[in-house]
C-alpha cells in the first residue's frame, strides 16, 4: 500500500540560467517536511555509444571533460577530468533522438541522422534524490574515418575536451578497475556489450 504522497513549493531559489533549487514542501502520510529539488530548463539528457569495428574489435568514442564540481571537492584537475561517452542536455522541444545527433556533432565530429539512432535499453534517473532528470541511452555505427573537428558548443568545457576511440571491452575494463568513473557511461558500455552479443 503506497502511502500518500504530496509536494508544494516552499521557497523558490532560482539561479539562472542553469540551475533551480526549489524548496518542496512534502507531505508524506501525516508528516510534513521540507524537500530541496535541483531542476534545470532543460532537464534531460542523452547518452551515446558510437561504435565500429576495426579488426573483428568492437570500437567506441570517448571524449574527455573536466568536471567543475569535481575538481570543487578533490581539487586535482587530473582527477576532475572523465572519460564518459558522447552525452548532453536536451534543450526545451528538442526530442532525446535530435539531441543526440545534434551532441554527436557538437563532441565527437560525427553526423548523423536521428533516425540512425537505435534505443541502449530504457530511460533512467541517476540521481532521483535530488533532480528528476532522466538518461536516455542510443547507439549508432559510426565511420571513424568520417569524423569531422568537433565544433563544440562554445562552451569553454568543450574547448577543452579531447576524444578518443578505444576498444569496447578495454573500456569496461576499465570502468572495473575505476579508471573510467562515469556512471553513464558505465551504462552504455555495458548495454552495448549486451546488445552486440
Amino acid at each position: 500500500n503506497d502511502p500518500a504522497i504530496d509536494a508544494e513549493l516552499e521557497t523558490d531559489l532560482a539561479i539562472e540560467p542553469f540551475l533551480r533549487l526549489d524548496r518542496l514542501r512534502v507531505r508524506l502520510g501525516a508528516e510534513a517536511f521540507s524537500y530541496d529539488v535541483v531542476g534545470r530548463k532543460a532537464l534531460d539528457a542523452v547518452a551515446i555509444a558510437a561504435h565500429f569495428e576495426r579488426a573483428g574489435v568492437t570500437h567506441l568514442m570517448l571524449c574527455s571533460a573536466i568536471r567543475p564540481p569535481l575538481f570543487w571537492r578533490t581539487r586535482d584537475a587530473r582527477a576532475s577530468t572523465l572519460w564518459e561517452v558522447p552525452a548532453g542536455l536536451v534543450e526545451p522541444g528538442e526530442s532525446p533522438r535530435d539531441a543526440a545527433a545534434r551532441e554527436l556533432h557538437e563532441e565527437i565530429g560525427a553526423r548523423v541522422a536521428p533516425g540512425a539512432l537505435a534505443p541502449l535499453g530504457p530511460p533512467m534517473h541517476l540521481a532521483p534524490g535530488m533532480i528528476a532528470e532522466m538518461h536516455t541511452y542510443f547507439r549508432v555505427g559510426i565511420d571513424p574515418d568520417a569524423l569531422e573537428t568537433p565544433p563544440g558548443d562554445s562552451s569553454a568545457l568543450e574547448r577543452a575536451s579531447v576524444r578518443a576511440a578505444i576498444a569496447l571491452d578495454e573500456a569496461l575494463a576499465l570502468c572495473a578497475s575505476g579508471a573510467i568513473s562515469d556512471l553513464k557511461t558505465e551504462i552504455v558500455l555495458r548495454r552495448l556489450k549486451e546488445a552486440l552479443a
